[in-house]
Parts: structure tokens; C-alpha cells; sequence
């Protein structure tokens, strides 16, 4: 019995241990961030949020345009990955949930999670940007290939299996007893999946959805490599672009005053800030879900 309790004592500590670990290191990461991007801040304040000139040459540091440039990719990323993860996920949990074509799909939709950011890159470069091209050309666009709309595409790619594994799993964990009594009073599948199955998993849904955002804001290699890399506010989905993620890629290594490091890492606390809001704000939805 003493032991039995020993063995639980030690795990709790063991578990408080690792929360304050992981505060710790958040606490760290944001200190660092605060600490190197003061002098920026306080030579801008908040002009640097809201200001739209990035001139490393003439000292002007404004970081509105990589702002909407990420969150732009993101969200046109999330509302394209959406119909296509859910379609796996409705697939793989409800229709094909054993067998050898389930083990089929879900290791290649966990292929797609694995495969470096990138290959997806090169492969977005010398595929996608064509045909992105011949769409412009069509719409009378000035047939550019790189920018918002060709990085939000790569990332839908990059982002639906991970969307999809954990819609997957919370449509498996839905209790059949709850799809019988539904078959058992008439209804249809479809009826089984609207009025039963999403309703009752809605909020791990949303909780793979807010996880597969976090992973398209802080996307840097692919999105970098089809983006096109143009420091001005964009005016349409056509148009070539930053990111705040692209940028700290691009100009880090190039930074040759404190001034313009310290802009940098202001970028990367925007960032952080940016994805702690959007996690924050998306617990408090599925906290609303969940009740």
C-alpha cells in the first residue's frame, strides 16, 4: 500500500515538475523577445505595429504588411484545408474505420504530416506555381505564380493531415451507442453524421483546426519559396507577399545594426503574441463547444 502510494506521490511531483518546466521555458522564450525588441519599440512604439515601411537602408521598421501577409496565408490556407480534411476524416473515422484500406489512407495522410517543409517547397515551385500562373492568365492577372494565394495552397496541403488525424480520432471516439439509438429511430447516415456524430465531436474538430492554424502562421521554409518575398502591403490574394515567418528567414542573417536585429526579433514577439491570442481564443470556443 505504501508503495502504491509512494508511486502516485512521485508521479504527481514528477507531472508539477514538467508544468513548471514548460511555463519556464515559455516565460523564457517571451523574455528573450521583449528583451532584444525593446530598442525597436521604444524608438518606434507603435508605429512599428502599424506602420507599412520596411526599409532596413533608410531605418524604417514597420511591420503591418507581414501581419496581413501571414495571417492572409493562414486563414485562406485553413478555409481551403477544411472541406478536404473533414472529407478524410469523415472517411477514414465513419466509412473505412478498419481494413486494409484504412491502413492504406491513414499512413499516407500520415506521410503528408511527415514530409519536410521543404520538399513541399520545391515541389510548390515547379508544380503549383504554374498552374497558379495559368489562372492568372485566364483572369487577366499579370501572370506572376508567387504570392498569397500560391503560398496559402502549399500550406492547405501542409496543414490537412494534421486536421484530418485528429478529426479522425475524435469521430472514431464518438460511442457507437449513440449512432445505434439514431439508425435505431429511422434516421440516415447522413442524418447520423450531421445530427450525431459532429455535433458530439465538434469540439476536438476544432481543437485539430486551431492546431493545424498554429501550424500554418509559423510555416517558413515552403511559404518562403513561393510567396515572392515583397516587403509592401498586398493588395490582392494574387499578389507577392511576406510573411512575418518568410521574412525572419530572408533578413535575419542579414542584419547589420542593433536596430534592425532588434526589429527582427520585434517581428518574432508579434508572432508569439499573434499565435498565443489565436490558441487562447480558440480554447475559449471550445470551451463553448464543449458545453
Amino acid at each position: 500500500m505504501n508503495k502504491v502510494l509512494n508511486f502516485d506521490t512521485g508521479f504527481v511531483w514528477s507531472m508539477r515538475l514538467m508544468a513548471l518546466l514548460v511555463i519556464g521555458l515559455v516565460v523564457a522564450v517571451g523574455y528573450v523577445l521583449v528583451q532584444g525588441s525593446s530598442e525597436a519599440f521604444q524608438k518606434f512604439g507603435l508605429s512599428f505595429i502599424t506602420g507599412r515601411e520596411w526599409d532596413p537602408i533608410m531605418g524604417s521598421y514597420g511591420s503591418l504588411p507581414f501581419i496581413v501577409g501571414s495571417l492572409l496565408t493562414a486563414f485562406l490556407a485553413l478555409l481551403i484545408s477544411i472541406p478536404f480534411s473533414m472529407s478524410i476524416a469523415l472517411y477514414l473515422g465513419e466509412f473505412a474505420n478498419k481494413g486494409k484500406i484504412s491502413a492504406i489512407f491513414t499512413s499516407l495522410v500520415e506521410l503528408l504530416a511527415g514530409i519536410p517543409s521543404v520538399i513541399y517547397g520545391f515541389w510548390a515551385l515547379f508544380y503549383l506555381v504554374p498552374v497558379v500562373r495559368w489562372i492568372q492568365e485566364r483572369l487577366d492577372i499579370p501572370p506572376i505564380g508567387v504570392g498569397i494565394f500560391s503560398a496559402a495552397l502549399i500550406l492547405a496541403i501542409m496543414i490537412i493531415p494534421f486536421s484530418a488525424s485528429i478529426a479522425r480520432e475524435v469521430i472514431r471516439m464518438v460511442p457507437v451507442g449513440l449512432k445505434e439509438a439514431a439508425y435505431a429511430l429511422g434516421a440516415t447516415r447522413l442524418e447520423v453524421i450531421k445530427d450525431v456524430v459532429l455535433p458530439v465531436g465538434k469540439s476536438g474538430i476544432f481543437a485539430g483546426i486551431m492546431l493545424a492554424l498554429g501550424r500554418a502562421l509559423g510555416e517558413t521554409m515552403a511559404v518562403t519559396m513561393v510567396i515572392g518575398n515583397n516587403n509592401i502591403m498586398p493588395d490582392s490574394l494574387f499578389s507577392p507577399a511576406n510573411t512575418i515567418a518568410s521574412l525572419l528567414a530572408n533578413e535575419f542573417a542579414e542584419a547589420d545594426s542593433s536596430l534592425y536585429v532588434s526589429s527582427l526579433v520585434g517581428l518574432g514577439l508579434v508572432l508569439f503574441v499573434m499565435t498565443a491570442l489565436i490558441n487562447f481564443l480558440g480554447k475559449m470556443l471550445i470551451r463553448r463547444l464543449s458545453k
